[in-house]
């Protein structure tokens, strides 16, 4: 029979014919490094929605609109190339929203931050 080796720590791998690993911290271990590069990317795309999201959260508090300068949005740390989805209005207008919480841009650099109704 074919010795077997753990493909984490290359330890002898004892047990079933199929057993790949020599225990479970050994499997989290490799299906841990094996999966962390893509799962990076998405957490740091996430967090960056989170960020803004709180931002505008904080910005609007319970008023039912906000208008805002772009230089404070950008001072809090908001960055304007992530946001969930957009919506497009009869009148013309393009609001981007992170989650809920919108804002649409106006003349002079000010934004309008709204909350969508749930």
């Amino acid at each position: 029979m074919e010795e077997r080796f753990c493909l984490a720590c290359g330890e002898p791998v004892r047990g079933r014919s199929d057993k790949r690993f020599c225990d479970d911290g050994c499997r989290n271990s490799y299906n841990n490094k094996l999966n962390s590069t893509p799962n990076n990317f998405v957490r740091q795309i996430n967090n960056l929605l989170k960020k803004n999201r709180r931002i505008l959260e904080e910005a609007l508090r319970e008023e039912k609109l906000v208008k805002i300068s772009r230089e404070k949005l950008l001072s809090k740390g908001f960055d304007f190339d992530y946001y969930t989805n957009q919506l497009h209005t009869a009148k013309g207008q393009t609001y981007m929203f992170i989650y809920e919480y919108g804002y649409l841009p106006l003349e002079n650099d000010l934004y309008l931050i709204v909350k969508q109704k749930q």
